[in-house]
């Protein structure tokens, strides 16, 4: 497999490819961001947890939720979705303001913090609900994501193809109130500790000045 910083430079070089774009306005979807200039973007790329905690830290990200999307099951329990029988994957919902931080940006945080060749699981995490997914919401996103999937297998930036799955968003839920801002409230449990605090310290060191101050 090529290093990880050749992996960096081949996203960044699809990124700005990609922001030569002219971005196009989107609805608002939620009435909680009528009067801000926030969208939504919807990621599953492993341990909710984990990805909450890497995307609470990016300038100009509001919020951060921690929650599950992609299933059958309405108003599923974390407990029901970790059988893998309800087909909701792990995912965090992102209101960010596209004037500090493009949904190009995103992306790159998404493919960069996580191994998407990997199909249902990341690291010792195994299940349908780990599954590596972007829920687009709307047109331009689908575009993006999916020009972005097809430069990054071409490049070879990873060894082996590119699994991760493109869809329609449809529904949110939101995880138990205990998931939300877990790793800054449990710093020191053990999954925090030994999975999440190693990547975030890789993560800020690559993408330092994007991080809030």
């Amino acid at each position: 497999m090529v290093n990880y910083m050749y992996k960096y430079l081949i996203i960044l070089l699809i990124l700005f490819a990609g922001c030569k774009a002219a971005e196009n306005n989107t609805k608002l979807e939620a009435a909680s961001l009528k009067n801000k200039n926030l969208q939504i973007a919807t990621f599953g790329s492993g341990c909710f947890w984990c990805t909450e905690a890497i995307y609470e830290r990016l300038e100009g990200v509001y919020s951060v939720r921690s929650g599950y999307s992609g299933g059958t099951k309405q108003n599923p329990t974390y407990e029901e979705v970790c059988t893998g029988k309800t087909g909701h994957a792990e995912v965090i919902q992102i209101e960010y303001d596209p004037s500090e931080i493009s949904y190009d940006e995103i992306l790159e945080v998404f493919w960069q913090t996580h191994d998407p060749t990997t199909l249902n699981r990341q690291g010792a995490d195994v299940g349908t609900q780990y599954r590596s997914v972007i829920f687009y919401h709307n047109d331009e996103q689908k575009e993006k994501a999916e020009r972005y999937k097809k430069e990054l297998d071409k490049s070879g930036a990873w060894d082996k193809p590119i699994v991760t799955e493109i869809a329609p968003f449809e529904k949110f839920y939101a995880a138990e109130d205990y998931h939300q801002d877990y790793y800054e409230k449990n710093p020191y449990q053990g999954y925090c500790s030994f999975v999440i605090a190693p990547k975030l310290e890789k993560f800020e060191k690559v993408f330092g000045q994007k991080l809030k101050k």
